[in-house]
């Protein structure tokens, strides 16, 4: 195993067992759902283990009271009667005798009650016998543990609740304060606030805040008929939405890089160019409504009949105006795709104007994103009439294939009811140093209402890009326009759209063994799997942000390395990351390389650090209709006895154009915590895997149903020193370069050509 490969934790006595196995992994389990038997007994009540009837009420009380203190304490007592004719006595003063459970009692009875808080009466029997105590010593035991530890979690909801009041308490102070030193913002005098009514003075902002609307919306009309604009009150960034301002000071998920020269060379645009921005977005928006509704001669089918294409000399008759004449030696790629998601209009709007969102659901293609400034934030509280401009980062996953760096605006517009527009169109005439190789004609989507939360999505994908740095390897699919077209955007927003009802479902089946049904566990682990494909595909390109190392003496397929450090990360554990890529060519279909490589039975067979243990799925959650869209949790049984077994975290997903395998080692008893409805940001991560993509030969039809070749991409995250600081040594680099070339040898092994 190389050196600084991230494992489990070996020394848990809670969560292993003396042979060696993780506690629970059978058919009851912290880490799975235990079964929930009927319990008639009323929750809350203590009960002592034996209570006559002639036994007086204050006897009784402090019965209860001395059990529960007890248990409170250390768990490790319980009452018990005596048994016999000395029970009957009915003396109040005659003194009962207590028994305390023995330690080894103690144990097993809170083991069980991890994984069952609420035996029924075969286990209670069971348990009594295995234990030496009776089934109604059991139950009660059972009884006041649920009890105290209700009770606990309501100490612990009271303290959180007071502590919110004292906040708010506070805040409330502070705000009137403020408001009694507050001024007009129009006239510069003081506030009438405390000699107004409360209504009075909300419905004066209001007031305010529509008449700058107004002075807005006429701006934009006058634009659109061509008159002079005056006195336009352009928002400035204070007044970015919190949800802007929490996405650039979070910076997404841990995974944001500064961008490259080009993106950090740019800056918001000056007050002169905005009205120049909104005329430009107003005809970039009726252009892409025209093209959505319009089919031939403008749009016409691909080659392969797998989605329309645009017909460049009809393009250029019906938009004769547009952004002016393609650069010389860029190429145009234009494509058009058509698809009915479950997701309703307005989320899939908020989606899109989000940048955090938007580069969440798409971080397969987005691999940088960020809003410079925000020119209009919408009408009446929605997002009708937004404009905000931006730069983005485009992706293939491999550092085979450049990034594509725009700067460019976007604009959302209502149409009709339950109709809306989202356009994106470059900015690059405002560029002060322009080196553009990416250029952006009027592109989105039109959406549209559909009954029982569903929306048809027409996505226009339009671009002029210079390629010629893209490998060979990938001239094919990038040239074919699957790479960056249409048909990828929407294939991956329907699959992100069925892992999102995923999600947010409650009617979860259970006719599957390992199906996770607890909902706060089922979110936990969906976030947790979100962050590692997002992290996962933001180290995998060739991002701007990244410099890569060729490895050489590699043959023809080359390792890329580099290096990265990782401090003050929760997410990611402290120290040097050595990341390693490779890109090469199979002459096997892409559906047949993702079952292979999803399969936990077939594991062993390309899985170096597995050491050819037995890999079994302990729990898994479907997050779409295609079988091979899921979360897995593995484990890997090791061969060798001595070693602790391992835990591995596996994420499946794809889709027409795409697929991707990526897994990360987790430690036992941070996952029991995520699978119990934890917060998985604490879970350190470094996640691998592959990245599955048809060579462009044959359709993506043909990709679908299974024929065609696969460009496949291995990659690994390796921690090679838990310093910081420390310095890289050649042996870690040599260490994994050997274990992504062997990984990558036995695929190749695995998976001979079909036609060989």
């Amino acid at each position: 195993m190389p050196v600084g490969v991230m494992i489990p934790a070996r020394n848990l006595p809670s969560m292993i067992s003396g042979n060696g196995n993780v506690v629970g992994f059978g058919s009851i389990s912290a880490l799975t759902l235990g079964q929930q038997p009927n319990n008639n007994m009323m929750e809350g009540q203590l009960h002592p283990f034996e209570m006559t009837q002639n036994t007086s009420e204050s006897e009784i009380a402090r019965l209860r009271d001395e059990e529960f203190d007890s248990t409170i304490k250390s768990g490790s007592e319980n009452h018990e009667g005596i048994y016999g004719d000395d029970d009957q006595d009915p003396r109040p003063n005659k003194k009962k005798r207590y028994h305390r459970h023995t330690q080894h009692q103690i144990q097993e009875m809170e083991a069980f009650f991890i994984e069952c808080p609420h035996p029924d009466d075969k286990q209670r029997k069971e348990l009594g016998r295995v234990l030496g105590l009776e089934p109604l010593q059991v139950k009660f035991w059972f009884q006041n543990k649920r009890t105290q530890m209700k009770t606990q979690h309501e100490r612990q909801e009271n303290s959180q609740l007071r502590a919110e009041n004292e906040k708010l308490r506070a805040d409330n102070m502070r705000y009137r304060e403020a408001l009694s030193t507050a001024s007009c913002p129009n006239c510069g005098g003081p506030t009438a606030v405390g000699q107004m009514s409360f209504d009075e003075h909300h419905l004066r902002l209001e007031n305010a805040r529509l008449r700058e609307e107004i002075d807005r919306i006429s701006a934009i009309a006058a634009k659109y008929v061509g008159k002079p604009v005056v006195s336009y009150p352009l928002l400035s960034s204070p007044m970015t939405p919190p949800r802007l301002l929490e996405f650039s000071s979070q910076a997404g998920s841990g995974e944001m890089y500064s961008g490259g020269e080009l993106l950090r060379s740019i800056n918001a645009p000056a007050e002169a160019d905005k009205p120049m921005i909104i005329e430009l977005t107003v005809a970039a928006m009726e252009e892409l409504v025209r093209m959505a509704q319009m089919g031939e001669p403008l749009w016409m089918a691909s080659l392969d009949g797998s989605t329309s294409v645009l017909n460049e000399e009809e393009y250029n008759r019906t938009f004769p105006r547009g952004m002016g004449p393609k650069p010389t030696s860029f190429k145009c790629e234009a494509s058009k795709e058509t698809c009915v998601v479950i997701m309703n209009h307005i989320s899939l709007v908020e989606i899109l104007m989000d940048v955090h969102q938007w580069q969440t659901v798409f971080a397969a293609i987005v691999s940088k994103a960020s809003t410079l400034d925000v020119l209009s934030t919408g009408i009446a509280g929605n997002y009708n009439g937004a404009l905000q401009v931006m730069t983005a980062e485009f992706q293939v996953p491999s550092p085979l294939v450049p990034t594509r760096e725009i700067y460019y605006v976007r604009y959302c517009k209502q149409h009709a009811e339950g109709t809306w527009a989202v356009v994106d169109v470059s900015l690059d005439h405002l560029r002060p140093n322009p080196t553009v190789r990416c250029r952006r004609r009027p592109s989105g989507c039109l959406i549209q209402e559909m009954p029982n939360g569903y929306s048809k999505v027409t996505w226009i994908e339009h671009v002029e890009v210079d390629d010629r740095g893209v490998h060979n390897l990938y001239k094919q699919l990038v040239s074919s326009g699957h790479a960056f077209g249409a048909r990828r955007w929407i294939a991956t927003l329907e699959r992100q759209c069925e892992r999102l009802a995923s999600f947010m479902a409650t009617n979860i089946p259970t006719v599957d063994a390992g199906v996770i049904t607890n909902q706060d566990g089922r979110k936990s682990m969906l976030k947790l799997a979100e962050r590692m494909v997002i992290s996962f595909c933001a180290g995998v390109s060739a991002s701007t942000a990244h410099t890569w190392t060729t490895l050489s003496g590699t043959g023809a397929d080359d390792v890329r390395v580099m290096t990265r450090k990782s401090v003050d990360d929760p997410g990611r554990p402290p120290g040097i990351v050595l990341s390693a890529a490779t890109s090469f060519w199979l002459p096997v279909p892409p559906k047949r390389v993702f079952d292979f490589l999803r399969d936990e039975n077939s594991r062993n067979e390309w899985d170096i650090l597995s050491n050819g243990g037995v890999v079994q799925e302990m729990a898994h959650i479907a997050n779409g209709r295609d079988t091979g869209n899921c979360v897995s949790l593995l484990r890997v049984n090791s061969a060798n006895s001595s070693q602790t077994n391992m835990l591995i975290l596996q994420e499946s997903c794809t889709d027409a154009t795409a697929s991707f395998v990526i897994y990360a080692p987790v430690d036992i008893v941070a996952m029991n915590v995520v699978l119990n409805g934890g917060d998985p940001d604490y879970v350190a991560l470094l996640p691998s895997g592959f990245a599955i993509l048809p060579d462009g030969t044959s359709g993506m039809t043909d990709a679908v149903s299974g024929s065609g070749g696969s460009l496949l991409t291995v990659a690994f995250q390796i921690l090679v020193d838990s310093v910081p600081t420390a310095k890289l040594s050649l042996g870690s680099v040599a260490t994994v370069n050997n274990l992504i070339a062997c990984t990558v040898e036995r695929i190749k092994a695995s998976l001979p050509c079909e036609n060989a």
